[in-house]
């Protein structure tokens, strides 16, 4: 399925590239996956952090989700910005 995103605008958007990466990632390939969409593992890492906070309530679970998610959101900005330059 096509990206809305780039249909209207003819631009990828920040999210494009990460379904090949995770099929890349399932089928056991880590570099391609990471030269696909480099935030991938950072996205499944918060996301798995935030699921077994809201299980287990870590002490420091709270914070450790927020810094997850801040370097998750710079990684996809950066490596958003250098695909728009290139």
């Amino acid at each position: 399925m096509a990206c809305p995103y780039k249909a209207v605008t003819g631009i990828d958007c920040p999210g494009c590239g990460m379904q090949r990466s995770f099929i890349e990632l399932v089928q056991g390939n880590l570099k391609e996956s990471f030269s696909l969409y480099p935030a991938l593992i950072p996205v499944i890492f918060t996301l798995a952090i935030t699921f077994l906070h809201l299980l287990f309530k870590f002490r420091n679970g709270a914070m450790l989700i927020k810094y997850s998610f801040i370097i998750s959101i710079s990684i996809i900005t950066i490596t958003y910005i250098i695909k728009l330059l290139k």
